[in-house]
């Protein structure tokens, strides 16, 4: 694993990683959610952190703005507590990143729920083996764009998720770069956050094959796509604490 301690790209490509990983992520995100809703009964769910975020954000009665928002800042808060040092500016950063991104995913939420039928009338519903078909394909390469968007801008390092800090504070702290063990790791607060939104609602929505795909093959995907995905871009000005 290559880390680059200074910055070798400069704030222009930085910031042009960094915008097109922010789109492919909330596009990710929201394929996994809407996949999973358009199936009856639902068996696909989301990506792990989004499944866990949209049943607290239920639980609580927030919508998917507000859910992935606040659940960020608590994750900042953590990830303070890993590097062992708070750090106004990281946490800045994680907070710079939520405020697009949450903004991004409520955008393609409407637009796959057809709320902008001028541009596209929504997914439909899946009444067909052929239609539950596709939809499974559409969850999992949900999945791997999030973990393709995650390389990316993990490497770029300019500000981050702060889901993928956690992650990355864990693979380059704690596991010696290994990119699935960290994203395992990096699941312990949204299984806690489920557990929390099951005994508030009493339910169980949004996880299933997809989440499990998401849990087993994220962290893999996020390394494979380190080597082929801009394979010239290195992890730059990684800090993890001492």
């Amino acid at each position: 694993m290559e880390l680059e301690n200074g910055r070798t790209i400069s704030m222009s490509k930085s910031i042009a990683y960094f915008a097109l990983s922010l789109v492919i992520n909330s596009a990710g995100n929201v394929l996994t959610l809407v996949t999973s809703a358009k199936i009856h009964p639902s068996f696909l769910g989301a990506a792990y952190w989004s499944a866990a975020e949209a049943n607290l954000g239920t639980a609580f009665h927030w919508n998917l703005f507000w859910a992935f928002l606040i659940m960020g800042f608590l994750t900042s808060v953590l990830n303070a507590i890993l590097i062992h040092h708070w750090d106004w500016k990281r946490i800045a950063g994680n907070m710079v990143f939520m405020v697009p991104f949450s903004a991004l995913i409520q955008v393609f939420e409407d637009f796959f729920d057809g709320k902008y039928p001028a541009l596209f009338a929504g997914l439909p519903e899946a009444h067909s083996t052929g239609m539950v078909i596709f939809y499974v394909a559409l969850n999992f390469l949900g999945v791997a764009f999030i973990a393709t968007a995650i390389s990316i801008y993990q490497r770029v390092n300019l500000v981050l998720h702060p889901a993928d800090d956690l992650m990355q504070i864990l693979r380059f702290r704690y596991f010696k770069g290994n990119a699935a063990r960290a994203m395992w790791a990096s699941y312990i607060p949204p299984t806690i956050m489920a557990i929390v939104a099951i005994v508030m609602t009493r339910t169980f929505v949004n996880f299933g094959l997809g989440t499990v795909f998401a849990f087993l093959a994220q962290g893999g995907i996020t390394g494979i796509a380190d080597k082929t995905i801009f394979p010239k871009l290195k992890h730059q000005a990684v800090d993890v604490g001492k």
